[in-house]
């Protein structure tokens, strides 16, 4: 694809001139006639580069270059003018701009100049794409796993990061649904620009909208002024929608469109491009969902181009050494605090309903709350490993011990055989989400058919 540049020129001689130049040059030219026009052609294509005369009727290029800068700060934008100005166009090089170019300029100063430009954006592309390589080797929300179902999980983020494709993970509440989704940002070519994340359950049912797609000032009751939605403020990265499931229906149609489209349109505005990818998260079982009319089929499919399913914790309970050290290190800052041999053993027999965020918050209790530098099944809080007994078992092990996934395999098939292999129905009677019912037959190779 063309890199893309914005003219904006009052002059229609030089702007043709200037734009045919340009055009034959390589690049994809944009034109406006005035400041106006080129502020509104800006807020809708978002170009990396900025070409604005500084006379012009109305907004003038200074106050373009100040209004360019608000909107995106990386943009690289080039004044052009007379040669009586140029000590202006210098304090407007303080301001902001990258460049400027003075009246007459030949074809290959042109040239010359978006060509550095061009350059220069790409260096400085890279520099914080190294800056991020370099950080996530001592960030905070690490990807930590050596069991198999995270081996194949860090595969496949690797293998779906360098593409664009949109991606919807699934799991269970804390499973880390939205460390994923850094990791997808991270490892993609979008790694330099921003990463923002919108929960969908926390926002109020009548201001998401304003929340994802901006809004115009005096565009609704409280509006003051204008404001930037998600994603535009994602623009050239990466938007993570966690606790999609809780999308308003009516709402969903225009997420739809603005995912086919790369287009939004602010609540009281007009359509404006954007370049942004999509991750989304939820621990509902969207399939269900769309069955009861909940979420809308089309956009589920537009969501889940790869779909990536978390495992629980209490199924990759060898991680937990690993994530116990990870987090130690995390919470102590320094201080000369470790576990007890003692203490993995009720660690790795809990069931973790909370997943590694439960895990997390345990650590840091017991860090709070130790009684020496060695972490003692004293300093355990009460839950851990006392699970209550059950009046109505249905278990009856043998003696010698009995392999807990042959005992899960059997529930699933035994649930899918009483309920005449309903999957909806087995996943309810074994009060599971549809989605890891469908997870357990996969991962055990049930054939219902």
């Amino acid at each position: 694809m063309a890199k893309q540049i914005l003219l904006i020129d009052d002059d229609v001689s030089l702007r043709r001139v200037t734009e045919f130049n340009l055009q034959e040059a390589g690049y994809q030219v944009l034109t406006a006639a005035d400041g106006t026009e080129g502020i509104a052609a800006f807020k809708r294509y978002r170009p990396a580069v900025v070409i604005t005369d500084v006379k012009m009727p109305g907004i003038s290029g200074y106050e373009v270059l100040e209004k360019v800068l608000q909107l995106e700060p990386q943009t690289l934008v080039i004044i052009v003018t007379a040669f009586s100005s140029v000590e202006k166009a210098v304090m407007a090089m303080k301001s902001g701009a990258y460049d400027y170019l003075t009246k007459p300029f030949s074809r290959d100063q042109l040239r010359l100049t978006v060509a550095k430009a061009f350059e220069f954006s790409n260096l400085r592309r890279e520099n914080i794409r190294l800056k991020n390589a370099l950080g996530s080797q001592n960030n905070n929300q690490q990807i930590i796993g050596q069991s198999k179902a995270m081996q194949s999980l860090l595969q496949r983020v690797e293998k779906v990061a360098a593409s664009q494709a949109s991606v919807l993970i699934t799991g269970e509440s804390g499973t880390g649904k939205e460390v994923i989704a850094k990791a997808l940002h991270r490892g993609s070519e979008r790694a330099d620009g921003p990463f923002v994340a919108v929960n969908c359950a926390a926002i109020p049912k009548d201001l998401i909208e304003s929340e994802l797609f901006g809004h115009l000032k005096g565009s609704f009751t409280g509006a003051v002024k204008d404001r930037r939605g998600k994603f535009s403020l994602a623009n050239g990265g990466t938007l993570f929608l966690d606790e999609i499931g809780e999308l308003p229906l009516d709402l969903q149609p225009k997420l739809l469109r603005s995912l086919q489209e790369q287009e939004i349109e602010p609540v009281g505005g007009v359509p404006e491009k954007v370049d942004v990818r999509v991750v989304a998260a939820t621990n509902r079982d969207l399939e269900e969902a769309m069955l009861n009319a909940e979420f809308r089929e089309d956009l589920y499919y537009r969501l889940a181009v790869v779909p990536m399913e978390l495992p629980p914790l209490r199924e990759r309970k060898d991680d937990i050494p690993l994530l116990l050290d990870f987090f130690l290190c995390k919470k102590q800052a320094g201080v000369g605090v470790c576990f007890s041999a003692e203490v993995l053993e009720p660690l790795q027999k809990y069931s973790w309903p909370g997943n590694v965020r439960e895990l997390e918050n345990v650590v840091e209790q017991m860090l709070i709350l130790r009684q020496g530098e060695v972490l003692e099944l004293v300093d355990l809080p009460q839950r851990i490993g006392r699970s209550p007994a059950r009046a109505n078992s249905v278990l009856n092990l043998p003696e010698e011990g009995y392999s807990l996934e042959a005992l899960e395999q059997e529930a699933v098939e035994i649930a899918l055989k009483r309920c005449d292999g309903n999957k909806t129905k087995a996943a309810a009677f074994l009060r599971i989400p549809r989605h890891t019912l469908l997870y357990r037959l996969e991962k055990y190779s049930i054939d219902i058919s």
